[in-house]
């Protein structure tokens, strides 16, 4: 058995025969690592993480020259993913042969999407501060204050007050998170 020590200040024991490949896998590139965990585990890795990919090897290289688990850690493996709701991609091939893979929805990104917070456009908002009476006209994009034309509400906030503001907390239309 050779020790090694990783970064992390833990110490590994690996055997002899393992050695070599597995430091050889260190200075593979991603690809290169890909390519040899699909020549190990004999399928292709969705990951494209270096460290993950080494773990993954180093650990099968260990596993073949040591032996893996035991059948008792095997069958205790598999009560407990049982009992879990694992999150899993589906395969490649899952679908039937006549529905195309490429199949995508399109979305139109050239719309900038409306803040979800906001009145239709049209709306009044309207805030009291001392004497003077603030009213805002929501437009399809912008506001108008004062017949001035405004990208956010914080800027008519920041207008109106001489500070910095969230606007949707000075008109009310957000309440402030507690952290």
């Amino acid at each position: 058995m050779v020790t090694v020590i990783h970064s992390r200040r833990k110490e590994r024991t690996w055997p002899k025969r393992c050695l070599p490949q597995s430091k050889n896998c260190g200075v593979l590139n991603v690809s290169a690592l890909r390519n040899k965990y699909q020549e190990i585990f004999g399928e292709e890795s969705r990951s494209s993480n270096k460290q993950f990919l080494f773990r993954r090897i180093a650990w099968r290289l260990q596993a073949d020259a040591e032996g893996g688990l035991s059948e008792r850690a095997r069958h205790r493996a598999a009560h407990i993913a049982d009992d879990s709701d694992l999150r899993t991609r589906a395969p490649k091939d899952f679908l039937p042969a006549q529905v195309p893979v490429t199949v995508t929805s399109t979305v139109d990104r050239t719309q900038s999407r409306r803040d979800q917070r906001l009145p239709p456009p049209g709306t009044l908002l309207t805030r009291r501060i001392d004497d003077r009476q603030i009213v805002v006209k929501v437009l399809e994009k912008g506001f108008e204050f004062e017949t001035r034309h405004y990208g956010s509400l914080s800027a008519i906030a920041r207008e109106v007050t001489g500070t910095r503001w969230n606007g949707l907390l000075f008109f009310g239309l957000a309440e402030r998170g507690h952290a």
